[in-house]
């Protein structure tokens, strides 16, 4: 990452090279990775359209990197970053001149061969599992220049990698950063995407980008015989589901209401209150402290 911070503070230098002759390969979401940039801006939003009056997909750090898909509309470069796809202002991204940098990758789903070349006839070299993370070197011609956790170096293919800032391989700190990158999103009753979540929809959402297939009700979460079932707030870790319910309005139910456990007593949630959407809740008193049913680890 210090390759590309550099780049960043040089932006009147790169601002001339929006336009790069990149070898297109699939990307996130099937989309063409045509490169790499840096984060400039604070706070940046990704916006689902090139456009400021569209929907906030989520919000970026500074001097973080992400996977270039488009570069065709003037002054948006559409991108993905752990997992969420969306458009940012040119005006806050630099884009990488040539391609080697360094950041971490996350693979979302599913089982992947890291190759000795970039490309699916060679050799490969190792497998990763959902959730697994790998030190990214660079981008060549659409693959990923990678080196695993043991020292394995080759390459994954652009799409079934995601760019993280995150080095923690333990499935936990991904799945709370991939949970927090939503914060912002609004409640949708039924939802399940990034453009609006119930709670049970928003854990679904999450958990599904690391391989789970989790029932969309939080009482069926709960009751689903998955992981393992903790029942002290302060065990929880980071990543774990967390349930709740208030026996006297939801009578029947065994939990109403399901979120992310992310540390320090907190958890994330797609809350349906008035200034809800996808918020953090202090779990050590008040409401949820109250109603707290259980946790439950699948990682």
């Amino acid at each position: 990452m210090k390759h590309l911070m550099k780049k960043a503070v040089k932006a009147a230098v790169f601002a001339a090279l929006t336009t790069l002759a990149l070898t297109a390969f699939a990307s996130a979401e099937g989309e063409m990775a045509i490169g790499a940039g840096c984060t400039t801006g604070t706070s940046l939003r990704m916006r689902s359209e090139p456009n400021t009056s569209s929907a906030i997909v989520t919000t970026l750090n500074k001097s973080v990197a992400v996977a270039l898909l488009d570069d065709s509309v003037p002054g948006w470069y559409k991108i993905n970053y752990n997992g969420s796809t969306g458009y940012v202002s040119s005006d806050y991204l630099i884009l990488d001149q040539d391609n080697i940098f360094t950041t971490y990758g996350r693979v979302p789903e599913g089982t992947v061969n890291v190759r000795a070349a970039a490309t699916t006839e060679s050799e490969s070299l190792a497998t990763i599992d959902a959730g697994t993370v790998v030190t990214v070197n660079g981008l060549v011609n659409g693959w990923y220049d990678v080196t695993c956790q043991y020292g394995t170096e080759g390459y994954v293919r652009s799409d079934l990698l995601v760019l993280t800032s995150n080095a923690t391989s333990g499935k936990g700190s991904s799945i709370v950063e991939t949970a927090l990158s939503h914060l912002g999103t609004r409640y949708v009753y039924g939802g399940a995407s990034a453009g609006g979540f119930d709670c049970s929809g928003f854990t679904m959402y999450i958990y599904k980008q690391f391989g789970y297939n989790l029932p969309h009700s939080a009482t069926s979460q709960w009751l689903s015989g998955m992981g393992t079932k903790i029942y002290s707030i302060s065990e929880l870790q980071p990543g774990d589901l967390v349930f709740f319910n208030d026996p006297s309005r939801n009578k029947g139910k065994a939990c109403s209401h399901a979120g992310i456990y992310i540390g320090n007593g907190q958890h994330v949630h797609a809350s349906s209150s008035r200034n809800g959407g996808v918020i953090t809740s202090d779990l050590t008193s008040g409401y949820y402290n109250t109603y707290f049913v259980g946790g439950l680890r699948l990682s």
